[in-house]
């Protein structure tokens, strides 16, 4: 493990005793914890997406904020839904998006995790899926979204505009170059872990597996990382693809933490998801040298170059903040941590 960063559910709505996080509290607050982890040295701030819930859905201004106000922090999304992306549009953004953090992005895409509603991507108006789940039109709308980052010509220039006009086929602007190798795909499964290294894409991986081969959930884990990187190498990419993993982490330091996290440590299990068999991670609590031995031992963390901490992003800046600075003092440097205060640590270069 290389670097560290938050992934943040960014849940709002009413918090109990008459208090309420706002959609507005729950972006600001994002936008100030960012710039609390830029100046500490953390790597990447990453969120959730979800539709039709009280969380980010739409992730690009926040990230152009944080982008806008830090000079180091890696923004991005872990994961953004495909099945309800215009690919011409987010290729628009995601550009844009790079372009004003100078090559920070890290956009993770997938099919996306189960709804709070039915097919709610049909009320966006992407229909005609034919898999009860929508992975065929995930699927379609990213391989077009390639397209676009990568420059394609995907429209025919009009000889006769008044805007510059010429012939031939015009690509989306704005371009950022090299994003190609800053696009991540959320992997449930193998399968779809070697599917992403065929496609020479970057790999995310985190607390749910939608699969159970009766092995602790770190080794199944590190297996769908082989996976990857073993399709990555058969399909002759150059360089080296980044792999990130999730986890549920509390370092235990003061009372405040033994009352919140005490009782938090759970263990993995097996259980169904979306009518899937699924694996589910464990929540680390402990003192940071119980949590230090801990996650030596957790495979999925030694394969992987970026954690994400799963933050309780309701609690707070202030104290979201204290938790992720235990971390980077107390845990992190024996993980191998390669802090942004000691020259920014770079994406590999595909």
């Amino acid at each position: 493990m290389q670097r560290f960063g938050t992934l943040s559910f960014g849940h709002y709505g009413p918090l109990g005793g008459g208090r309420e996080l706002t959609a507005a509290d729950s972006m600001r607050q994002a936008i100030d914890l960012a710039q609390g982890m830029d100046e500490l040295g953390v790597n990447g701030t990453y969120f959730r997406v979800h539709h039709f819930a009280r969380q980010q859905a739409s992730p690009m201004p926040l990230l152009s904020a944080i982008a806008a106000t830090t000079k180091n922090i890696e923004v991005g999304t872990g994961v953004i839904d495909m099945r309800y992306e215009n690919p011409l549009h987010l290729a628009e953004e995601a550009a844009a998006v790079d372009l004003i953090s100078d090559g920070r992005l890290a956009l993770g895409v997938s099919r996306g995790s189960p709804e709070t509603v039915v097919r709610g991507y049909e009320a966006f108006g992407y229909t005609g899926s034919q898999d009860p789940r929508g992975a065929d039109l995930a699927r379609s709308h990213f391989d077009l979204f390639l397209r676009a980052i990568d420059g394609e010509g995907l429209a025919e220039r009009d000889p006769s505009s008044p805007f510059g006009g010429g012939t031939g086929m015009q690509r989306v602007e704005p371009h950022s170059p090299g994003l190609r190798s800053r696009i991540w795909w959320g992997a449930g499964n193998r399968d779809s872990a070697a599917w992403a290294g065929t496609m020479g894409v970057n790999l995310m991986s985190s607390t749910l597996l939608t699969e159970d081969r009766g092995v602790p959930f770190d080794v199944l884990q590190a297996e769908q990382i082989d996976a990857f990187r073993q399709a990555w190498r058969e399909a002759g990419h150059q360089g080296e693809p980044r792999v990130s993993v999730s986890r549920s982490i509390f370092p235990i330091t003061t009372a405040e933490d033994e009352l919140y996290f005490g009782h938090s440590s759970e263990g993995e299990g097996v259980g169904y998801i979306d009518g899937i068999r699924s694996t589910f991670g464990k929540t680390y609590a402990a003192s940071p040298d119980v949590l230090v031995q801990q996650l030596l031992q957790d495979a999925a963390i030694a394969s992987a170059d970026t954690l994400m901490l799963t933050i309780p992003s309701q609690l707070g800046v202030a104290f979201n903040l204290r938790i992720v600075e235990s971390f980077a003092k107390h845990v992190a440097p024996a993980l191998g941590w390669q802090p942004t205060t000691e020259g920014r640590v770079d994406a590999h270069a595909l």
